[in-house]
């Protein structure tokens, strides 16, 4: 199966009816949904009917256990799930162009501590974003899980997750990072391939840039760059998660990614981390 470690959140999304009125109202749509990187990931893989398992922490509040339950509902292996102190939340602003900006309280997520080696039974590919590997403790028990996926064979991969969070870090500190982790496969998007300068993979890995509606950017150990073009779209309302549901459809391809299907067919897994991407969109 595959396994993420990361956030499961609240999101509260506000949709702006036009520009934001700074210190005024603002005409707006406002909705709850489950949100979180990892979560997403986890989320988008389940749907495809791949065996998917999700690893991180929640609060022991209300809000904790509906998040579990909307996870678990979508087929999402949750018997890991640890619940510990406030559950987290972000704010996504949503433009009418689609575009989110969001305003993150990550709270319990980042506070999970003691893993353990049995999170990995069964699972072929780990997946962990960038977020899961800056904040403390959650960062330890992530690096942990990693140097576990390596000794057992399981390949890793890595997201990038966010410009403003390798700003906040440092790119030479990103690069480190992604180092450390040896991943198999690194998912970036324009914004984060254009701020570490990829034109190459990346620390040795398969590197697959998104690039939103253009054709993404396959960089192979040893091969020349190969794009494959993006689905489309009609209208787009809301970006946020995409880029997790690529990665999730990425690594699902063939047989749900038992074997690593994805790695001996990039372009092929490229297209369908493209439709699993335009499929979340559509639905929104």
């Amino acid at each position: 199966m595959l396994a993420t470690i990361g956030d499961l959140l609240d999101d509260i999304v506000v949709r702006l009816n036009g520009p934001l009125n700074v210190a005024s109202d603002t005409d707006a749509e406002i909705a709850r949904r489950r949100g979180g990187s990892a979560a997403n990931f986890a989320a988008t893989a389940a749907g495809l009917g791949t065996r998917t398992r999700f690893l991180g922490q929640v609060g022991d509040d209300p809000m904790g256990v509906l998040l579990v339950a909307e996870l678990a509902g979508r087929g999402v292996d949750t018997h890991f799930v640890r619940r510990s102190g406030i559950t987290g939340t972000i704010v996504v602003l949503v433009d009418s162009a689609g575009e989110r900006s969001m305003l993150t309280d990550r709270k319990a997520s980042i506070g999970l501590v003691d893993p353990e080696r049995r999170w990995l039974d069964n699972v072929s590919t780990l997946h962990v974003p960038l977020y899961s590997l800056v904040d403390q403790p959650l960062s330890d028990s992530a690096r942990t899980l990693i140097e576990w996926a390596h000794e057992d064979g399981i390949a890793v991969s890595v997201d990038l997750s966010s410009v403003a969070l390798i700003e906040q870090i440092g790119v030479s500190r990103a690069l480190q990072i992604l180092g450390d982790a040896r991943p198999t496969v690194v998912f970036a998007n324009e914004d984060e391939a254009r701020l570490l300068d990829i034109n190459s993979e990346l620390v040795g890995a398969l590197t697959v840039v998104k690039r939103g509606s253009q054709p993404a950017r396959i960089f192979e150990p040893g091969q020349t760059v190969v794009e494959i073009p993006a689905c489309s779209v009609d209208v787009v309302s809301d970006t946020t998660g995409a880029g997790d549901a690529f990665a999730g459809g990425f690594l699902s391809h063939g047989d749900g990614g038992s074997d690593h299907t994805w790695l001996r067919e990039p372009h092929a897994a490229t297209d369908a981390g493209h439709r699993a991407a335009a499929g979340l969109l559509a639905e929104r």
